[in-house]
């Protein structure tokens, strides 16, 4: 029943994303990559709740958070020195999003709906959402590469 609405729910508006990027690195192999880029998630507001999507290494949280719709949570996340950036929800492919290792990035591109088989760090995709015709090269993945320093 992707993408329809029961008779009884009131039709909402389209999904608002923002992707909050963390420094926090719990495992010690995160620490490798970009101090600030080191794990991400998904804000989502529809207009009537703030949801988070949340990929950790145990599990996925998603959780309605307990804020009115109309709170600044995106401003709450930058005021605790996270990097927040706007990102669209794609809901028009009709193709299978490439293979990927689940990880927060490849999570954070699925709710998107955005299909860059390229983009495998927190930084790649910050850099990826701030301009979006900008290519990440094949090779931005190494560990001497700029999306680990």
């Amino acid at each position: 029943m992707s993408g329809t609405v029961s008779p009884a729910a009131p039709p909402r508006a389209e999904p608002r994303a923002w992707v909050v990027f963390c420094g926090d690195a719990d495992l010690w192999w995160l620490r490798l990559l970009r101090p600030g880029f080191r794990h991400c998630f998904v804000a989502l507001n529809d207009g009537t709740h703030w949801i988070t999507v949340d990929p950790l290494s145990p599990h996925l949280e998603i959780a309605v958070q307990p804020v009115a719709a109309g709170f600044d949570l995106v401003g709450w996340f930058a005021e605790r020195g996270h990097a927040v950036v706007a990102a669209p929800v794609r809901r028009d492919l009709n193709r299978p999003a490439p293979w990927g290792p689940f990880t927060c990035v490849e999570a954070a591109k699925r709710v998107l709906g955005l299909h860059d088989r390229w983009v495998l760090t927190p930084w790649q995709l910050y850099r990826r959402l701030l301009d979006p015709a900008a290519p990440v090269p094949c090779g931005a993945a190494g560990a001497g590469s700029p999306a680990f320093s």
